[in-house]
């Protein structure tokens, strides 16, 4: 079974990249993504960009900047429970 970190991370990830090489499409939720996650997805390809955009960053690099990023964003996301349980509610 797949954890909600691990999905967050995987599906942040993959529209990460896609956002970032220009192919993202549509709003949050044709993404099948949860608003939270939607944010956690603008901070990581922000970052991204303003990684390339410095020069500080291989494109490898960057892809792994933005998979670090998307783990530790999640994680904060998901540390007490899902949106329904613990303090969400």
């Amino acid at each position: 079974m797949t954890s909600d970190v691990d999905l967050c991370v995987s599906i942040v990830v993959h529209w990460s990249r896609e956002v970032l090489d220009g192919r993202g499409y549509g709003d949050y939720q044709s993404m099948g993504l949860s608003g939270g996650q939607y944010g956690i997805l603008r901070e990581v390809v922000d970052a991204g960009r303003a990684a390339l955009r410095k020069g500080t960053a291989t494109r490898e690099g960057v892809g792994l900047l933005m998979r670090r990023q998307a783990r530790e964003r999640c994680a904060a996301r998901y540390r007490d429970g899902r949106p329904t349980e613990g303090p969400w509610r």
